[in-house]
């Protein structure tokens, strides 16, 4: 049946060059609908721990992009001479509430870099497809990432432009990391939950095991988080985990 607003096969041909008839190859595909996320309940966060938490981001995010201006420059400037195209990787990412915004990255791939390999990764490791699915991790050795993009995600440095989304609010410094809308769309019911508070640079997960964990581990660690949240904890998890990046480990 013809979608509402569609022409009809015959009618194409009509309309088009007389005497031909569209061929399948001809046709654009149609754009891939994006899935509505449900609504998710915002979990109930105290005043003071919410206003203590965004003076906390803004200061921090904000002396942060001051004191790393040199670094951020010099970054994009190898980003642009070793590899073409964009020094931002943009990409939408899921945070409070199901409400979709824009991540910013140091680009660490090529520019041509096909994304479907991280979604068939992902999709893998969630539903345990690879023999080692039981481990949340990266994909190993990607061909797709750059030499300055390998070294750049070693030394989480690809992650500084998100100090601009702390600063707008969209992230915080710690909280359960942003996914991508198609993770979104393998969560279980009990996932949704680590989508209740706003996303965060770091937290309980990645401080604690990430790179070790399954995903399910690793969400019940971000829903402790959320059981837990407190100044007190947020500074302890950042100190911790620039203590585990100046040694070198991995996330």
């Amino acid at each position: 049946m013809a979608q509402p607003g569609s022409v009809p096969a015959s009618a194409a041909g009509v309309a088009g060059t007389p005497g031909l008839t569209p061929t399948a190859a001809s046709e654009p595909a149609p754009p891939r609908p994006r899935r509505p996320l449900e609504p998710i309940e915002i979990a109930p966060t105290p005043l003071g721990y919410r206003v203590g938490k965004r003076l906390l981001d803004v200061a921090a995010s904000g002396i942060g992009l001051i004191v790393t201006s040199p670094l951020l420059l010099g970054i994009s400037a190898a980003v642009k001479a070793t590899s073409p195209g964009p020094v931002l990787f943009r990409q939408e990412r899921v945070g409070l509430g199901g409400r979709r915004f824009m991540a910013y990255k140091f680009r660490s791939m090529h520019v041509d870099a096909d994304q479907g390999t991280h979604r068939d990764h992902i999709r893998e490791l969630m539903q345990g497809e690879e023999v080692d699915a039981g481990t949340w991790k990266p994909i190993v050795e990607d061909p797709r990432v750059t030499r300055v993009g390998a070294f750049l995600r070693r030394s989480h440095l690809d992650e500084l432009p998100q100090l601009v989304n702390i600063l707008k609010g969209e992230m915080s410094l710690v909280g359960p990391r942003p996914p991508i809308p198609y993770e979104v769309e393998l969560y279980e019911p009990w996932h949704r939950r680590r989508l209740s508070v706003v996303p965060g640079l770091t937290g309980l997960w990645q401080a604690n095991g990430w790179g070790s964990l399954s995903f399910d581990e690793g969400v019940r660690l971000d829903l402790e988080y959320i059981e837990r949240r407190s100044l007190w904890l947020d500074v302890r998890l950042i100190v911790q985990t620039l203590v585990q990046i100046v040694r070198g480990r991995q996330f």
